[in-house]
């Protein structure tokens, strides 16, 4: 009786230790990795949300793809926002900053341990690096609602100084439809 019991104990204890095995073989597969492609939550970490300055857009910077990447996901429409030539998963991305519409975004890479500010512009699907001439180490991107102007804090003196970039009074703004574009500039 004991090795009868012995036994069944022994095969459940096996198909029990087999499942884990089949479930933890299932969950890290490649095809499994979204709860779905238009879901703003994965089981994969979903950090540093940032908004759009009329509240449409979630910016943020998620794992879910193998390398820390920043998403878009549009609020109203309740889906992720295609992004082309964003991306590259040599890179690892962080603190995103959206403008008015989410149309630009400004975000820091740190590409083979240098970090650089970003601007993508998701009009154009272009990236610009911003950045790459500050000596030193850089944190904190945020752009002006406009898109017209880039902070961000700056270690190149030995202490960390606010950098302010004007992109310039020619570069297209990012403002709601019917309100006139101020040509005031920071003083």
């Amino acid at each position: 009786m004991k090795k009868v019991t012995f036994i069944f104990l022994l095969q459940h204890w096996i198909r029990l230790v087999g499942l884990g095995i089949v479930n933890l073989i299932v969950a890290c597969s490649p095809g499994d990795r979204l709860i779905g492609s238009t879901a703003l939550n994965s089981r994969y970490s979903e950090e540093q949300p940032t908004l759009s300055g009329n509240g449409r857009f979630l910016g943020y910077v998620s794992n879910r793809n193998g390398s820390r990447n920043v998403l878009v996901y549009d609020l109203q429409q309740q889906q992720l926002t295609a992004l082309p030539r964003l991306n590259r998963p040599e890179i690892i991305a962080e603190s995103p900053s959206l403008s008015y519409t989410g149309r630009y975004i400004v975000f820091l890479v740190s590409d083979q341990g240098k970090p650089t500010v970003v601007l993508y512009d998701r009009a154009t699907q272009q990236s610009q690096a911003l950045s790459q001439w500050y000596r030193g180490w850089i944190r904190n991107p945020s752009i002006s609602p406009d898109g017209r102007y880039i902070v961000f804090e700056s270690g190149s003196r030995g202490q960390w100084d606010i950098e302010v970039l004007d992109r310039g009074s020619n570069i297209e703004l990012d403002i709601p439809d019917g309100v006139p574009a101020s040509s005031t500039p920071l003083p």
